[in-house]
């Protein structure tokens, strides 16, 4: 780790993520979250004014990244429910079996490195009646724009704290196992299409 990782590669995430078009995003699909409830890539808590913790009973929150959980310290500071940190990667979610009744991911799974290992986690610490609420960016539909994406990965990933601009969001969900549910895929107003194709939803194990 040096300094651009540990300093500026996390001020530069943080902004990103917290920027007006992405919390609007944010904010149709976060509050679906319900019971117990782990949220992948926490960060700096760009979540949690868009939770309904009346619905909640107990936040994981995994975030590997010390500098990202220094960040989130006034944000987390607001939550009124049972809350607990989990600093462990993405793909390593130390829960057992069955434990979690909502798995959140929010602008994460294109920057993890083995991320069908971590779908597959995912999966196996929900419910049978458990979902996956998914809120990311990916690849466009549009030729012009995933030919820019592929173009821009590599300096974009190096910039972006290993962030893929190319990845497939609804293709690596469902194979991992998961049956999507409902699901709307647009371009977000404000944000350049190269990083706004959106997709969200909920999907059941």
């Amino acid at each position: 780790m040096g300094w651009y990782s540990d300093h500026i590669e996390p001020a530069l995430v943080s902004c990103a993520c917290g920027m007006k078009p992405v919390s609007k995003e944010r904010a149709k699909i976060v509050p679906r979250a319900s019971g117990r409830v782990l949220e992948i890539g926490f960060g700096s808590g760009h979540n949690v004014p868009f939770y309904d913790q009346s619905a909640i009973e107990h936040l994981y929150a995994l975030e590997p990244a010390e500098a990202m959980r220094k960040r989130a310290k006034k944000r987390v500071a607001d939550i009124e429910i049972p809350f607990e940190w989990l600093d462990l990667p993405g793909e390593d979610i130390p829960l057992p079996d069955e434990s979690v009744d909502t798995v959140l991911v929010t602008f994460t799974l294109c920057t993890i490195p083995e991320v069908e290992k971590a779908l597959a986690g995912m999966r196996r610490v929900l419910t049978p009646a458990g979902k996956l609420v998914f809120l990311e960016h990916g690849l466009a539909p549009d030729r012009g724009v995933a030919r820019w994406q592929n173009r821009l990965n590599g300096i974009w990933g190096k910039l972006a704290g290993g962030c893929n601009l190319n990845r497939d969001t609804t293709g690596l969900v469902g194979s991992a196992g998961f049956t999507i549910d409902e699901l709307d895929q647009h371009y977000a107003p404000g944000m350049p299409k190269f990083a706004g194709f959106i997709s969200y939803g909920v999907a059941s194990r």
